[in-house]
């Protein structure tokens, strides 16, 4: 069962992440502490003069960009007991794995092959729904924040352990909920010191609208790409919006057709590594019927491909839960366990009547 923290007004972002520090830090020490990548990679990159002169980069471009979102993590830091180069080192995991790989590290470490969407805007149905999927160590390592701000706008994010919400999915009182999907660029098409992901997905989670979430999108100079699917829930509409380094950007909107998104660009033109997992998974959700909320979450439960099933079972990548938001109910609603089952363990309206 998920765990839900509600956060009150806070007087600074430190304090809002001291509290969710304080609060979850057997979670956040439990996953610094199995996160092989974390363990075996990372923190052995960050001690060598490329990983540190990095890092440096990494974080003088981000707190400079985000002061607030980066007080978050320090104060998570010192909430949680972990060491403030943990905490750093698992937000910019993204924008460093590319270098640690360039040194020599396994291929296998970086990876892409996380997360699948399925897209549709009709007259019947509209829907995002999404599989939250991700690497053995953040099983059990993940929780809900419901925070509001001090300008009364209030957003609800699901959270990796010690790091900002949401690299995953969330949605605000704005009507804003999104859903991310990493993509794999070429090492050329990687930006070295640009603004992190974590950071980005942060920041939409206060965005006004879709508008305002696209100029947040835009104006970020990222140092890897990534795949964002925004709803806008009151004015039934999804965006799905693919970036790469050098603010380069392409706006797809869902129709009728279901759109599914996995790990590999579909309309950016950028250079990429092709991905086994995604494209097995692309061929597979191209075979299957996404007509009713049904079978979209039988498309997000598939695993007739065992070698690259849509639902991830280990032993590497695991679905951690399922989300479906309805444009039309105005709800998300987490799914653990295969999505088919319809197991429900949890409903939020999205928009406060």
């Amino acid at each position: 069962m998920l765990e839900l923290f509600d956060i009150a007004p806070c007087e600074d972002g430190y304090r809002m992440g001291f509290l969710i520090g304080q609060r979850f830090s057997g979670f956040i020490r439990s996953r610094a502490a199995r996160d092989i990548i974390l363990q075996e990679q990372l923190l052995p990159f960050a001690q060598t003069p490329p990983g540190r002169e990095l890092l440096e980069a990494l974080s003088i471009n981000n707190k400079q960009a985000y002061p607030r979102y980066w007080d978050e993590m320090l104060g998570m830091a010192e909430g949680s007991g972990v060491p403030f180069l943990e905490i750093k080192l698992v937000n910019f995991r993204k924008e460093l794995l590319p270098f640690v790989q360039m040194q020599g590290g396994p291929r296998e470490a970086v990876g892409g092959e996380d997360c699948s969407d399925v897209l549709v805007v009709n007259d019947s149905l509209a829907v995002a729904a999404h599989n939250e999927d991700a690497n053995v160590a953040l099983v059990g390592h993940a929780y809900l924040v419901r925070v509001v701000l001090p300008n009364g706008l209030s957003f609800t994010a699901y959270t990796y352990a010690g790091e900002l919400p949401s690299c995953a999915f969330g949605f605000n009182s704005n009507g804003l909920a999104f859903t991310l999907n990493a993509v794999p660029p070429a090492e050329t098409e990687i930006m070295a010191g640009g603004i992190g992901r974590n950071f980005i997905s942060r920041d939409l989670l206060e965005a006004a609208g879709l508008e305002d979430a696209l100029i947040r999108i835009r104006s970020a100079n990222a140092s890897v790409g990534h795949s964002y699917n925004l709803v806008d829930v009151r004015n039934r509409k999804i965006l799905n919006v693919e970036t790469a380094s050098g603010n380069r950007i392409s706006v797809h909107e869902v129709g009728a057709t279901p759109f599914f998104h996995a790990n590999m660009y579909l309309h950016l033109q950028v250079q990429q590594v092709p991905n086994e997992s995604s494209l097995s998974r692309q061929r597979r959700a191209a075979q299957l019927s996404a007509k009713s909320k049904a079978e979209i979450l039988s498309v997000l439960g598939d695993s007739a491909d065992e070698k690259c099933p849509i639902y991830m079972t280990g032993p590497m990548l695991h679905t951690l839960c399922t989300v479906l938001i309805d444009l039309d109910q105005q709800v998300l609603s987490i799914h653990e366990g295969n999505p088919k089952k319809g197991e429900v363990i949890c409903v939020f309206p999205i928009v406060r009547k």
